[in-house]
């Protein structure tokens, strides 16, 4: 499978889609479900849960993606793991507020950054 990460990140930078829809919009095809319910199954998840304090949009795309792909807990859950030690790794957090440098003033990560971070991440799993 070619990369789809630069999709999911030009789908973020396009302003029509939150970090979260970004990974579940490119990644739709792939579990079976249309971009329309995609895009419906993200709303609630932008700006890190909606109020920045929780975890970055894009990786919960990635964990929505994984479930519905997996249909099993364990292994959903196995996998979300390894993403987000992946993505911490990269980039020094996994909550929007930290990533966006909030109270720092020190932004580690860009969304459209994230949402390839994620995606390229999901991506490896979902190879396999």
């Amino acid at each position: 499978m070619e990369s789809k990460k630069m999709v999911a990140a030009e789908k973020k930078r396009s302003g029509k889609f939150n970090c979260a829809q970004s990974v579940i919009c490119t990644y739709c095809r792939n579990i079976g479900i249309d971009e329309g319910t995609a895009f419906d199954l993200g709303n609630a998840f932008a700006a890190g849960m909606g109020n920045m304090e929780g975890t970055c949009g894009a990786l919960v795309g990635a964990g929505i993606i994984l479930g519905l792909k997996n249909k099993d807990r364990a292994k959903s859950m196995r996998e979300m793991r390894q993403i987000m030690e992946q993505f911490k790794s990269r980039n020094g957090s996994t909550q929007c507020k930290i990533l966006k440098g909030i109270e720092t003033q020190k932004t580690l990560r860009e969304c459209p950054d994230c949402v390839a971070d994620a995606a390229e991440f999901l991506e490896q799993i979902i190879e396999k």
